[in-house]
């Protein structure tokens, strides 16, 4: 194989996520807003972050870490790489055993009880459902107020989120209370509905 049938491989390979790292990160895995087990908020060391996720894939438990793909230049070359939606943490689905056998690995800070463990699975569904289908997601200031809406049609059915009344109503920003940060995705204002 010649060098452009290389690059060409090394190409493809970076355009599409791979399975492995679907299941590796739970994003092929629907995160159920009654879940069987407490999710926790787990806040990593720095860098950690994918280290501690396949660990914790390795000894069977449930893990959720939003990663998105974005193009970095370094002098002429571009290089796709992955990094964390929200730098430093990750999402575990298990008991308190569970987390604590996270902490044990050495890699975690602190290990966060949220305030609602069904409003945060029913936040971290709608982000995986948005990372799975490829959006584009830019952080974005935490929202205290604004008009809950759900997408109506269109690959992101189903997604929940907040429209700040104050902005574009367009951006759509899915936050994460227990963490206390967001992130938007644009969409037409035409396929979301209001919830009550």
């Amino acid at each position: 194989m010649g060098a452009n049938g290389a690059a060409a491989g090394v190409a493809g390979a970076m355009r599409t996520p791979a399975v492995r790292d679907a299941d590796l990160y739970g994003l092929s895995t629907p995160i159920h807003p009654d879940p069987g087990l407490p999710w926790w908020v787990i806040h990593t060391r720095p860098r950690q972050e994918k280290a501690l996720a396949e660990t914790l894939r390795a000894a069977r438990l449930h893990v959720f870490l939003p990663i998105v793909r974005e193009q970095k230049v370094y002098g002429h070359r571009k290089r796709v790489v992955e990094r964390p939606l929200f730098p430093s943490y990750l999402f575990l689905e298990g008991s308190r055993e569970e987390a604590w056998f996270a902490d044990g690995t050495r890699r975690v800070a602190t290990i966060i009880e949220p305030p609602s463990v069904l409003e945060l699975a029913i936040e971290l569904e709608s982000i995986r459902r948005a990372v799975s289908c490829g959006a584009v997601l830019d952080p974005y200031p935490y929202l205290t107020e604004g008009r809950r809406v759900r997408v109506r049609s269109g690959p992101f059915k189903g997604v929940e989120g907040v429209v700040d009344v104050r902005s574009r109503v367009d951006r759509l920003v899915l936050r994460v209370n227990a963490l206390g940060r967001a992130v938007a995705l644009e969409l037409d204002a035409g396929v979301l509905e209001p919830v009550d």
